[in-house]
């Protein structure tokens, strides 16, 4: 009872800190970022949408040898589209009413640029692995490009506390809370299955994870987007009224709404944070993914992962917010935010039929199961960076799957406020590299264009860009 209690008060005082931290820091420092991007790139989000697309449909081959850039963009994904789409977003409409899906939305728009910038800063400045793979992300540009070995340690060190224990925490905890659930198995046993599958995959290395995730994310996200597509004709008349509620409660104009927050400042706050946490722009997690990819030109695969940023948000945590605002799953009278998990099993099962118990279950599984491998390739990344040995390696795994077991049986609150204050560490430190190295994309984006301009395919050469700088590999 004392250890429960004590679990109780820190979990209140991290969220206290969380809630300043977020509220009078992370916010500017996310949407600030954005829109200076934007504003520097000239909208590439926009400008450069359809290569986005382009890209994406042909990279499925010519890693010659390597990680595809799709697989890159898989690994990617399997982080981004998962439990922050599910209980992530439940999470934010209870404690901020759907008011928070507008704030997601605009963290999503400007922060498109945002995954660009941080997705070509990687490719520019990665490494290779002993096995012939790629490796790079914040802590390589850091290292390189900022020129400051002592914040690229730091970085590191919260990148590996993050994804070895933070992360994996929070998807084996929504996978244990949902199919506890809704089938009444002990989460200590589904977190011992969790911990085997994820130990099976993961001494296989990156490549095996790559190939894992190509395959699962890619279908998951498809399955549940039809979910959700049925979901919306079912209820098609609801549309409007949706968007309405959407927008009144983003700006406090309907605060009965929101449950345990209030109004505008909860919205705001809720969305911000659970956007993050969702599409991870500016997080400096999926340049980890975007290092490892065989590309032509760096700029290639910061589109890509920037349309990763637009799939989830925009698509994704729409449906989910679509689903639990028209379903009435959502009781804000009566609603905590334990309830989160298993809110949006709540809002498919009471439209489709509790048939689909088994279906969604397995769904969110393998949304946590596949985010959890995404981990291992980010962590992975940043411990090489910091040290490269195998027994460490091999720690690290061991570290993630005991992570895995542990996050199953503890509080949803606990192991939130955890990752919640985790993220905020990387992101701080991710953002003032980008902004300082921001020359370096500028530059690099100016070279692709002007290969587009001429009507050639984009091939970086490194002799030939005008970069602000020397590139300390032989990478390119």
């Amino acid at each position: 009872m004392a250890i429960y209690d004590a679990i109780l008060g820190v979990t209140a005082w991290l969220n206290g800190l969380n809630d300043w931290l977020y509220t009078w820091v992370m916010i500017l420092a996310l949407v600030g970022t954005g829109i200076f991007l934007s504003i520097r790139t000239r909208a590439v989000q926009l400008r450069h949408f359809t290569g986005m697309v382009t890209y994406l449909t042909q990279s499925r081959h010519g890693s010659r040898g390597g990680i595809s850039s799709f697989q890159a963009f898989a690994i990617g994904m399997s982080t981004r589209i998962g439990i922050g789409n599910i209980t992530g977003i439940a999470l934010a409409m209870i404690l901020g009413g759907p008011g928070s899906l507008f704030w997601m939305w605009i963290v999503a728009i400007v922060g498109m640029s945002t995954a660009f910038a941080e997705a070509t800063l990687a490719q520019i400045f990665k490494f290779r692995h002993r096995d012939g793979t790629f490796r790079g992300g914040p802590a390589s540009y850091i290292m390189d490009g900022v020129k400051s070995p002592r914040l690229a340690i730091v970085f590191a060190s919260a990148m590996v506390f993050c994804m070895f224990i933070a992360m994996p925490m929070v998807q084996a905890n929504t996978i244990a809370k949902v199919v506890a659930g809704a089938h009444g198995i002990d989460p200590a046993i589904i977190g011992v299955v969790i911990a085997g599958l994820t130990a099976l995959v993961l001494f296989g290395g990156v490549r095996r994870v790559a190939r894992a995730t190509e395959v699962i994310s890619p279908l998951m996200a498809l399955f549940y987007l039809g979910i959700a597509a049925v979901i919306i004709i079912v209820n098609i008349t609801a549309i409007p009224q949706f968007f309405i509620d959407v927008f009144s409660s983003a700006f406090g104009l309907r605060e009965a709404f929101v449950g345990t927050g209030s109004g505008f400042v909860a919205a705001l706050l809720n969305g911000t944070r659970r956007g993050l946490f969702s599409n991870e722009a500016g997080m400096g997690t999926s340049p980890n993914a975007a290092a490892t990819a065989t590309v032509n030109h760096p700029v290639q695969q910061g589109l890509i992962q920037a349309f990763g940023v637009f799939l989830d948000t925009i698509f994704i945590c729409t449906a989910t917010g679509f689903i639990i605002s028209t379903t009435g799953a959502l009781d804000y009278s009566s609603v905590t935010p334990d309830d989160a998990a298993h809110i949006t099993t709540d809002a498919i099962t009471s439209t489709l039929g509790s048939w689909m118990i088994w279906p969604v279950s397995v769904m969110i599984f393998f949304f946590g199961f596949s985010s959890l491998l995404g981990a291992y390739a980010y962590g992975e990344a940043n411990l090489v960076f910091l040290k490269k040995s195998r027994v460490l390696e091999l720690t690290s795994r061991a570290v993630l799957i005991a992570s895995s077991f542990m996050g199953s049986v503890m509080a949803l609150t606990f192991v939130w406020a955890v990752m919640d204050l985790a993220m905020f560490a990387v992101t701080i430190l991710n953002l003032i590299a980008i902004i300082g190295l921001a020359p370096w994309v500028i530059a690099l984006l100016g070279d692709y264009e002007k290969q587009i301009a001429e009507g050639n395919s984009p091939v970086f050469r490194a002799d030939q860009a005008q970069l602000p700088g020397s590139i300390p590999s032989d990478v390119w």
